[in-house]
């Protein structure tokens, strides 16, 4: 849960990957797929926060269905919905580019056919088309270096980060940026008071694994727009001087109490555009 009582955008993107395995590995309608159940990785997630979902003692519903397959990538896309007598209650979108990979070469590999023939069973392309990854470039004024060591516990049997893990990685930085900008500003605050904020759209492409290892990588984040009450946070994850991944992550600014988007202040605007922030 979050500082509003929602679940916590990363969570769901755990919903997500449970899903998808379930779907490859218990209810595949014929035989040839197994290994799209965890032998792939993940290209990039588009993943649109619709409405706010609480924590309570009923499941949710998660439907998943892929749009697209290529000669070496499949895409799926995601809802995450419950169906009431009053209707349909959607509380998130996604859509996920995924590859079969060779974990003992580290490499991608094309589809065999068998697999694609599973794949063909949940077709139903899609009448929007994944948009190309965005080109997220450096960031012009200030920036916000954080140190983001990995845990154990963040990989997987592969020995890579899992996909969940980068979305983790982000919250924690973008959260020590916003910290940091909004002293003074009154972000970030929860019922308590103050601003909040929320997750509308998070988009990350994976460009290379990340390991495990002692040394932490850098998660650069900074603010590349501020509307009038939303913000976008650009960021990646560098090894030195390569980059390993990049997102992007539409912010809205939201009154704690009911929760309903707030124009963002004067200085709220200032600190989001213009302040320098020290890692």
């Amino acid at each position: 849960m979050d500082l509003l009582g929602h679940v916590n955008n990363v969570t769901y993107v755990d919903y997500l990957q449970e899903a998808r395995v379930d779907m490859m590995r218990v209810h595949p309608p014929v035989s040839g797929g197994e290994e799209l159940a965890d032998g792939v990785v993940v290209v990039r997630h588009e993943v649109v926060y619709v409405s706010p979902l609480v924590f309570r003692p009923a499941p949710v519903t998660i439907e998943v269905w892929v749009t697209e397959v290529r000669a070496a990538t499949f895409t799926l896309a995601y809802e995450v919905f419950d169906v009431t007598p009053e209707g349909r209650t959607v509380y998130l979108r996604a859509r996920s580019v995924l590859t079969p990979y060779v974990f003992a070469g580290e490499h991608p590999r094309r589809l065999k056919e068998s697999e694609r023939e599973v794949l063909r069973r949940f077709l139903e392309p899609d009448v929007a088309p994944l948009p190309p990854a965005v080109p997220i470039e450096a960031p012009v004024g200030a920036s916000y270096d954080y140190e983001c060591a990995v845990r154990f516990s963040d990989v997987d049997v592969y020995r890579h980060v899992n996909n969940v893990k980068y979305f983790e990685y982000y919250q924690e930085a973008r959260i020590a940026m916003i910290t940091a900008l909004g002293q003074g500003a009154g972000l970030g605050g929860g019922a308590g008071g103050g601003t909040g904020v929320v997750v509308a759209q998070v988009d990350v492409d994976y460009r290379a694994p990340i390991f495990f290892r002692e040394r932490p990588y850098v998660v650069e984040t900074w603010v590349s727009k501020v509307g009038g009450s939303s913000f976008v946070v650009d960021g990646h994850i560098r090894d030195e001087d390569t980059v390993l991944s990049r997102a992007r992550v539409v912010m809205v600014a939201v009154d704690p109490v009911s929760q309903r988007p707030q124009t963002l202040g004067d200085a709220q605007r200032a600190a989001l555009l213009g302040s320098s922030v020290d890692g």
